[in-house]
Parts: structure tokens; C-alpha cells; sequence
């Protein structure tokens, strides 16, 4: 990875341009609609909502700049099962890798936070996400019934 770039936890200053990168790709990808993270209450304040136990955020800095994130938070406290939330890159920053480097980097925090497995969703207008979530293992599971966000149409699991 390239040495100006690092991951951190989320903080309050980081929020205004994880929101403007989520909402930004989620419109150019006809997803600024209810039943996505585009209508999320806490898209503004992902710092405090990833404050607490059990889940975490973390965004890629690029030279100091906010250039992505990603999160995890419990699914299914029974399976010890987790659910990635919010990979997001700056349209800047996209096609050389990094989307796979966000998902390791989050499969081992996951694990170093007790998770075994990592649950998923996203949507068919998102093909180079879905491209990275099958070639990084994940496998295609049957719509849970405790889906959120209403409109995500394909939903993924891997064992860590």
C-alpha cells in the first residue's frame, strides 16, 4: 500500500467527507434513495454511532486527506457474526487495489474484535464492489430477513 496512505478510527472531523464520499457514490450509482445508507440518520455522525461496543469505523487518510472508510458492526451475536458497513472510496482513488486492502484490513480488525464471520450487503448497481466482495471470498447468501437497508438486492458471508 502506498506509504501516504493509512487507516484510523473515525473521528467527529472525518465525518463531513465520509458522508459527501458515501452520498456522492451512492448517487452516481442511482442508489440516493430511501432503503440505502444514502438516508441513513447517522450518515452525518458516523463517529458517534460506530462509539460503542461491538463496532468500529475506519477511515483511509491520503496524505492527511479523508479517501474512504469502512465499518463493522454485530449482525448476529449468536453466530458471533458481523456485518460490514459503509466501503466507501473516493472516486479519485479507485482501480488500484484498495477496495481489496479496506476488506482485509476489516476482516482482521473483525477478528481482533471476536467476530468468526462477516456478513454483507449491496446492490447490483454497485458491480466493482460485488467484484471485490466474490473475489476476496465472500459468498452469495439468500436475503436475510433482518435486511435494513430495503433496497440492497444481494448479500454476501464469509468465515474468518
Amino acid at each position: 500500500m502506498d506509504p501516504r496512505l493509512h487507516f484510523e478510527s473515525i473521528r467527529p472531523e472525518h465525518d463531513a467527507a465520509m458522508a459527501a464520499i458515501i452520498r456522492s457514490t451512492l448517487k452516481a450509482h442511482r442508489l440516493d434513495i430511501p432503503g440505502t445508507a444514502y438516508c441513513d440518520a447517522s450518515l452525518d455522525r458516523l463517529s458517534a454511532y460506530y462509539d460503542c461496543p461491538g463496532r468500529a469505523y475506519y477511515v483511509l487518510l491520503h496524505g492527511g486527506k479523508v479517501v474512504g472508510g469502512v465499518g463493522f458492526a454485530p449482525f448476529d451475536e449468536t453466530e458471533r457474526c458481523c456485518e460490514m458497513q459503509k466501503l466507501y472510496l473516493d472516486d479519485s482513488m479507485r482501480g488500484g487495489g484498495l477496495g481489496y486492502e479496506m476488506v482485509r484490513f476489516l476482516e482482521r480488525r473483525a477478528k481482533e474484535a471476536g467476530y468468526r464471520c462477516i456478513y454483507l450487503e449491496t446492490h447490483t448497481n454497485l458491480p466493482a464492489a460485488i467484484h471485490v466482495y466474490e473475489q476476496s471470498g465472500y459468498v452469495e447468501i439468500p436475503r436475510p430477513a433482518s435486511v435494513i437497508h430495503t433496497t440492497m438486492n444481494k448479500f454476501y458471508r464469509k468465515e474468518l
